[in-house]
């Protein structure tokens, strides 16, 4: 039961680090896996998962390299080989070589064995953090590749390198012959045992599907055991598990290709099944990283023997090495394939490659498979050092991709080249999104909230005609939103006047009052502090589940003070309209009058309201509630494009500042419809 429950909890963190990642979107999601998984680590009542290598690669990195052996294009993985396995074996022995010494010669307490050992497992990089940071920094298409194909062949030579630094460390014996051929074994075996299992179970589903067997459910689990199958197999025969999966991943893809006898459903129903997998395995990997990250923080910073500044002097200066050291191979071989072709080195495309080599859980997994002891009984040297850096390295390389590379301008996009400047880009990416949030309110639409679904369509067309109609002017297109923010501010200020002089007057009561000003607040956070609001919400929900638990119900507004508080609404709206009509001029006329139209239509439809065209509760439920899936409609849009590279970075930030403005907007209109 216990282990069911840590297991939910995990689950959770992932939900939960999706939904912060929503309010914080400058933050990449693994960092705010990481940091759940510490906080819960951290915590008295918390809970601690023992990292088991070799449970880790079979449950983690086994499903993962399989899936992107299919994935990977393998066209451009072949065209990109020889760069590829430069990387994937060069870089991995000159990183061990080179950044052994430095750990050796910068901590003389770790032998040159250990200092090999940790090298080894810091050169390869990790397929799961490149594919995390890529769907957040959009890389050039060559440089992805190159990363993608390195990631997935680097881990056998990494661990294999690991591997018999240890075994040196250990026995105090070691044999370059031997390990040169161990090596080659290892690693061709891997790939031939990959490739001959995946044949053999892809023979295996024709043979099922030759005697009418098509149960999808079955040939479902057949795929979902098949990576797990490949791994085991090839690690039992000693040879490497990591390639070998990869290999089965591409030798699958082939088959999905050529194949005609896979059913369309099938099809369907494995994509939906392994991106649910993918999804889950992706976010466990970096939560279970972020627990484990106290306990080797506590073993060095809590130890009397070693000055904690120093230590974490020790992780910059490896990190920086690795980076720099990536730096010259890329930029050394670069130079030399473009010197045949007579062309200067790319410079850029260096030091993207260099900063996108990030380390991940697999590094951290190897160095917790370090043995306790030697075989002369003695402990293992700065075992808890060597892993203490290691997950030091991990971070400090995960913190530089994530926040140093999208400040590198990357390349345009060709859809965007076409395009004369960023407020025409802008100006078309608003009309995309607002489009898809009108397709997403069409596609939910029933015939019990089909008036409200079409009220807020109709509001989002003439949003449209308004951005389809206004200026391109690029100065004033850079102005626009603050001014306009900035006008709205006043706004409100103006409508919080007019509604304390009502009730200094006594035409309204406290309880009005309050209400409105509450609407005005969320409607003020809105615009100038999304994260707060979002802590606000989550209060108000919190306290309306708590009231629902005890059986207290809230009491309704009865049609007469609704009434009352929408002419409270009409004179506010009429004193804020007024008072940015006063302070209107030449310098922020554009927005001024998008401010002034939004209060002279909502007043429009509050003289509707109260002038027959009565609204249920329900009604105003629904409008708001389609008004809150439009809006996360355009959010999902914004990031899908800054992930097709469609929009820049900056232009991701503008456009989410745009929905948030029209979400107050909104919030505000429907308060008290």
């Amino acid at each position: 039961m216990e282990i069911f429950l840590i297991v939910l909890f995990l689950l959770a963190l992932i939900a939960l680090s999706n939904m912060i990642n929503r309010l914080v979107f400058f933050i990449p999601v693994p960092l705010i896996q990481i940091a759940l998984g510490m906080i819960v680590a951290g915590i008295p009542f918390g809970f601690d998962i023992p990292l088991s290598p070799e449970l880790f690669f079979v449950l983690f990195v086994a499903p993962l390299l399989f899936n992107d052996g299919k994935r990977v294009p393998r066209d451009e993985l072949w065209n990109m080989r020889a760069p590829i396995l430069l990387l994937a074996l060069g870089l991995v022995f000159a990183t061990m070589l080179v950044g052994g010494h430095v750990i050796h010669w910068m901590i003389p307490s770790i032998p040159m064995p250990a200092a090999y050992a940790l090298a080894a497992i810091l050169s390869p990089t990790d397929a799961v953090s490149v594919s995390a940071i890529s769907g957040r920094i959009k890389l050039p298409k060559d440089i992805m590749r190159l990363l993608e194909g390195e990631a997935l062949m680097n881990d056998a030579s990494g661990l294999v390198a690991f591997k018999f630094a240890i075994a040196a460390m250990v026995t105090g014996s070691f044999s370059l012959a031997e390990a040169t051929v161990s090596f080659v074994l290892i690693s061709v075996g891997g790939l031939i045992c990959g490739a001959a299992a995946a044949f053999l179970i892809i023979w295996f589903r024709v043979f099922l599907r030759r005697f009418g067997i098509e149960d999808i459910t079955m040939h479902m689990l057949i795929q979902i055991l098949t990576p797990f199958a490949i791994f085991l197999i090839a690690e039992e025969l000693h040879l490497s598990g990591v390639l070998a999966v990869v290999a089965g991943g591409i030798v699958h893809a082939i088959e999905r290709d050529r194949s005609e006898s896979l059913t369309m459903k099938l099809q369907f129903v494995s994509a939906g099944t392994w991106s649910v997998i993918l999804f889950i395995l992706n976010g466990l990997v970096f939560v279970i990283l972020g627990l484990q990250i106290p306990s080797v923080l506590a073993a060095i910073f809590e130890n009397n023997a070693f000055n904690n500044g120093q230590v974490l002097s020790y992780i910059v200066v490896i990190s920086l090495t690795l980076i720099v050291l990536r730096f010259l191979w890329v930029y050394l071989f670069s130079a030399l394939e473009r010197n045949k072709e007579k062309k200067s080195p790319r410079f850029k495309s260096a030091v993207l490659t260099s900063l996108s080599g990030v380390r991940g859980a697999i590094t951290l997994a190897g160095a917790f498979s370090i043995p306790l002891y030697l075989d002369d009984g003695s402990l293992f040297p700065e075992r808890s050092l060597i892993i203490f850096l290691s997950a030091g390295v991990i971070l400090f390389t995960l913190i530089v991709a994530s926040f140093i590379l999208p400040l590198i301008p990357m390349e345009k996009s060709p859809k965007l080249e076409g395009q004369k400047s960023q407020e025409d880009r802008l100006k078309h990416a608003k009309i995309q999104i607002m489009n898809a949030a009108v397709r997403a309110i069409k596609d939910h639409i029933q015939e019990d909230n089909k008036a409200a679904a079409l009220t807020v369509i109709a509001d989002y067309r003439r949003q449209l005609l308004h951005i389809r109609t206004e200026g391109a002017s690029t100065k004033e297109g850079a102005d626009f939103r603050k001014m306009t923010k900035k006008l709205h501010l006043l706004a409100l200020d103006a409508e919080r006047q007019a509604v304390e002089k009502l009730f200094e007057r006594g035409e309204i009561s406290p309880t009005a009052v309050r209400r409105i000003q509450f609407q005005l607040k969320q409607t003020e956070l809105l615009l100038t502090n999304r994260l707060k609001y979002a802590a606000v919400l989550t209060i108000l929900v919190l306290r309306k589940v708590i009231r629902k638990l005890m059986g207290s119900k809230k009491e309704e507004m009865s049609e007469k003070d609704i009434k009352v508080l929408r002419e409270i609404k009409k004179q506010a709206a009429e004193a804020a309209a007024a008072a940015i009509e006063k302070i209107m001029d030449n310098s922020n006329k554009s927005a001024a009058l998008t401010v002034v139209s939004h209060y002279h239509e909502m007043i429009e439809r509050l003289n509707s309201g109260m002038q027959g065209r009565k609204k249920s509760h329900k009604a105003d439920l629904d409008v708001k509630g389609i008004h809150i899936m439009a809006i996360q409609t355009e959010r999902d849009e914004i990031q899908s494009l800054y992930e097709k590279g469609e929009i820049t970075y900056g232009m991701a930030n503008k456009l989410r500042l745009f929905s948030n403005f029209r979400e107050a907007s909104a919030f505000e209109e429907e308060e008290i419809g």
